[in-house]
């Protein structure tokens, strides 16, 4: 069963990110507008504009068959693309540049072209994310379960947002605690007080099931503020309708924070309430599978876990277009000074990338 599952989820990733589109005309705003770039190297292979696009996109850099490509092969991804970046001419089909783009866009960081940490790469994601949220279902009546599950977790979080972290708002190491102790203090708070709760009120087993991921969405709500808290307290860049940067803005940094967040919750609820419910549903409909529970159940849900999770984080990272805006006006009240400041070059209304992830 989770060798079909991961079958599955193989023919998912392959749909998505390989399935032909054809040409559709640049002033074309339709949802299957997806053309492919074979010239600017930091173009998006797929459109931006369309929540299908996005979509796609993130399926081709987070698919998680991309952890085994070899540094050689994604360092030599990187040497073409930056050929390509300089003006020279490059033996490449475009299936070769698109390739290239897939590959530098699942191992690089955005800004600084570097290399990433494999377990902090977007691909390693539904690897790590499969382990610990099968770990925190599995173990959630557990006090030492809980407590080690939540902590691996927030550890985990940390990481990967800190691989994907803004290069342009660095954060000192005194910064990067702060947000680390207090997602994992956040999450086993969360965690102890409702198992707590849970006993107290005599809940079911349903409700008891439910406080890992209760903890999971506090924690990435303390967790991913903290770690941009820069960003917050200074402003993030914002740009004209050319991309030239023309200052920085605090409500800018509220509104692209509260995205990130909210689309990493929605990545991770699915997973972790859906797969207890198809488990018993199955165990219900099925004897075979209640009476040999205790061996199936664990690979089960691992299975169900990394379909489910595998299938919303490129759901979760195109919900909104990285590349958001908002109107001067807004500013009004709470950034007077930057609403007067934007208001004297004419501008109406300004953009800013959202943060993890940043597509390319």
């Amino acid at each position: 069963m989770v060798k079909g599952l991961e079958d599955l989820s193989a023919k998912l990733y392959n749909r998505l990110t390989h399935s032909k589109v054809s040409p559709v005309p640049s002033h074309s705003h339709t949802l299957l507008q997806n053309p492919v770039s074979t010239v600017d190297a930091d173009s998006p292979i797929f459109s931006p504009n369309s929540f299908y696009g996005r979509v796609r996109h993130f399926a081709a850099i987070t698919d998680p068959r991309l952890v085994f490509t070899p540094n050689r092969e994604l360092f030599k991804a990187k040497a073409l693309l930056d050929s390509v970046r300089q003006g020279n001419e490059v033996q490449a089909s475009p299936s070769e540049l698109r390739r290239a783009k897939v590959l530098y866009g699942s191992a690089f960081h955005p800004d600084s072209g570097e290399l990433q940490n494999v377990m902090g790469r977007m691909c390693f994601n539904v690897y790590g994310s499969t382990l610990m949220c099968g770990g925190m279902m599995v173990f959630y009546r557990s006090t030492a379960g809980v407590f080690f599950w939540q902590w691996a977790n927030q550890s985990f979080n940390a990481l990967v947002n800190y691989t994907n972290r803004n290069a342009k708002s660095p954060l000192t190491k005194k910064d990067l605690i702060t947000a680390y102790t207090s997602a994992v203090s956040g999450a086993l708070g969360v965690a102890f007080g409702l198992k707590w709760f849970c006993a107290w009120k005599k809940l079911g087993v349903m409700w008891q099931r439910l406080v890992p991921i209760t903890a999971v969405c506090v924690a990435n709500f303390i967790n991913i503020p903290l770690m941009r808290q820069n960003e917050l307290k200074y402003g993030m860049s914002v740009s004209d309708a050319d991309g030239n940067e023309v200052g920085k803005s605090k409500t800018a940094a509220f509104k692209a924070i509260s995205q990130v967040a909210f689309s990493r919750n929605l990545i991770v609820i699915p997973s972790m309430v859906l797969t207890p419910l198809i488990v018993d549903a199955t165990a219900v409909r099925w004897k075979w599978f209640a009476k040999n529970l205790k061996v199936l159940n664990l690979p089960v849900q691992l299975g169900l876990i990394f379909v489910l999770f595998g299938a919303m984080v490129p759901v979760g990272c195109g919900l909104f277009p990285q590349k958001s805006s908002i109107k001067v006006d807004s500013l009004k009240r709470f950034e007077p000074e930057t609403y007067e400041e934007l208001k004297a070059l004419g501008l109406e209304r300004v953009y800013f990338n959202k943060g993890l992830l940043r597509s390319r």
